[in-house]
């Protein structure tokens, strides 16, 4: 802090127990020019002044992984818009997010950014960015405009090693890892095998085996550790860093622990649903399983454990949504009708209003260490690792004043009927959790007062990134 900025103050956060990063201190925040420029006890009056006495103050969330008003290869669009889902992510203590310009077969890269950057800017009440989604991989794509687009700040690009329509062959995940590495960029990866996953759905519906429970069948374990293990390997002949998504099984956990003790520049994140979800809520009667059906499914208690004590040790360094809005109806999973088998049904789960309300309870009540973990796989992780940081992720001088004030002994159950986006319902529907979200800034301006909205369409920004 330096005196000369206490002239110049706009806004006190007054009295809290804020998580700067690394620690826990007792401090008032203050805020000039939408930045944090003062962390002190006893700064001076300010024009506005929020009480923050018995809060604890976080980092606004940053979560780098939502499909949001994005079509799929299938033709079909997600429930929310920009609008929906950052309003949800808002109310839940995010204020930044990275979703996907999806690129299919036959789409011009540049066109696809374009057009998401368009409806972001009009939508988005919180700061954004985009994963480029490669679907198309030919000469144009990948000689021209993914490092083109790279080079103006898109630094990180999504692949499959899965889905019929989607799936990048090996030799095509190393040309784009090699060009990342030119051009300072993170490729992501959805790792599993796509051979064992058709193979299984093959068998399995040829069984007469089609309810969603069955999903959890047709993506055996093994088809998520063989292909990390594959990824990974590539990334180390491309001489390339690379960042494994949603990681489901502590197979998974250990393949990549093994790599990163063996220097291997890996990344890794895993979901709310692999921490808190299992296969038995895939086995409801009729298709109200749909709505549990995720890619990776999830997975049992062996896992779970297995992936918080990944969390624990940074051998998983992110805590992610994979916020994938699809509304049990005709306009999203059900869009095959009441006889869907579960190869017809949208995978995906919402989660961008629930992620850190869930997080919050598991991890924010054991102490400072316990709130230092929530800070650190929430918001500094996923903004160091992707290329926010240091503006965003952190309560420190210099960076964007995203700050969350958490009642922690707020009780809430989560409900269908309260969720804010447009899916419709909640996953973790009946769950009980301490800890509410009851006031966000974004860059200094509230944009949650009191667990209500008040931010206007369109005032998120995209966020410059630099690797």
């Amino acid at each position: 802090m330096q005196n000369t900025t206490l002239d110049t103050l706009t806004l006190v956060v007054r009295g809290g127990t804020v998580v700067s990063g690394q620690d826990v201190i007792r401090a008032d925040i203050g805020v000039a020019g939408g930045r944090i420029v003062a962390l002190a006890d006893g700064l001076p009056p300010a024009p506005e002044e929020i009480d923050a006495t018995g809060q604890i103050v976080m980092p606004g969330g940053v979560d780098v992984h939502a499909h949001i008003e994005q079509v799929s290869a299938t033709g079909l669009m997600t429930a929310d818009d920009w609008e929906s889902a950052t309003s949800a992510a808002a109310l839940g203590g995010t204020t930044t997010v990275l979703a996907f310009a999806a690129q299919h077969r036959g789409m011009k890269l540049s066109k696809v950014v374009e057009d998401y950057a368009r409806r972001a800017a009009a939508g988005a009440v919180i700061d954004y960015g985009f994963h480029l989604m490669i679907g198309n991989p030919d000469a144009p794509t990948l000689d021209i405009e993914l490092p083109a687009l790279i080079e103006a700040g898109h630094r990180s690009v999504k692949v499959f090693m899965t889905y019929d329509r989607l799936s990048v062959s090996d030799e095509h995940i190393l040309d784009i890892l090699e060009i990342a590495r030119r051009h300072g960029a993170l490729v992501c990866v959805h790792a599993e095998n796509h051979g064992m996953i058709a193979w299984m759905s093959r068998k399995l519906l040829a069984a007469g085996k089609t309810a969603p429970k069955y999903h959890a069948h047709a993506h055996p374990r093994l088809s998520e550790v063989e292909a990390v293990r594959r990824v990974i390997d590539l990334a180390r002949l491309a001489e390339a860093a690379v960042s494994i998504f949603h990681v489901s099984t502590r197979e998974g956990v250990a393949a990549i622990r093994a790599a990163l003790g063996d220097g291997a520049e890996v990344h890794a994140e895993t979901c709310p649903q692999y921490l808190f979800l299992g296969p038995e809520d895939l086995d409801k009667p009729g298709l109200e399983g749909a709505k549990w059906m995720c890619s990776p499914p999830p997975r049992g208690p062996r896992d779970r454990d297995a992936l918080w004590k990944g969390l624990e040790r940074g051998d998983l360094q992110i805590l992610s949504s994979d916020h994938a809005p699809y509304a049990h109806d005709e306009t999203g999973k059900l869009k095959h009708g009441p006889e869907s088998s579960f190869k017809q049904i949208a995978n995906g789960v919402p989660g961008i209003g629930a992620r850190l309300v869930l997080a919050f309870d598991a991890l924010a009540h054991d102490g400072a260490r316990g709130l230092v973990q929530f800070a650190r796989i929430t918001a500094a992780n996923p903004a160091r690792i992707y290329g926010m940081a240091p503006a965003k992720g952190v309560i420190t001088i210099g960076a964007d004043a995203d700050l969350v004030l958490w009642d922690p002994e707020r009780r809430r159950t989560l409900r269908d009927a309260d969720v804010a986006d447009r899916t419709g319902y909640t996953p973790y529907a009946g769950r009980t959790v301490r800890g509410w979200p009851h006031t966000v800034l974004r860059r200094g301006a509230v944009i949650v007062r009191d667990g209500a909205l008040c931010a206007a369409a369109g005032s998120g920004r995209m966020v410059a990134r630099s690797l």
